[in-house]
């Protein structure tokens, strides 16, 4: 399968990067460290090593959004605060928010 997949990409010019993907192994619904994907004679890093940013959200190899959702709270909290320290009228406030 891998020589179709070569052959396909040379066929389509696309050239594949490595090391900008990443992979993840779950096997019997446990994540395989010891699995690593090779293309191109490169070796994908895995999600546990380099987590992946993918449409404003971070995955890494936990799979749980407990983390997420105490990230977001504190994001919000610290805008909150810039905004309540600057120097502008309350009703101006309202339009950073």
């Amino acid at each position: 399968m891998l020589a179709r997949l070569g052959t396909l990409m040379a066929w389509c010019r696309i050239k594949f990067k490595p090391k900008k993907s990443r992979s993840l192994s779950i096997r019997k619904v446990k994540i395989e460290e010891a699995v690593t994907f090779t293309v191109a004679e490169q070796q994908t890093p895995t999600v546990s090593q380099e987590p992946v940013k993918s449409l404003g959200r971070w995955y890494d190899s936990s799979l749980k959004d407990t983390r997420r959702g105490v990230e977001t709270v504190q994001f919000a909290s610290e805008g909150l605060l810039a905004i309540n320290k600057c120097g502008i009228q309350g009703k101006f406030k309202v339009w950073c928010l």
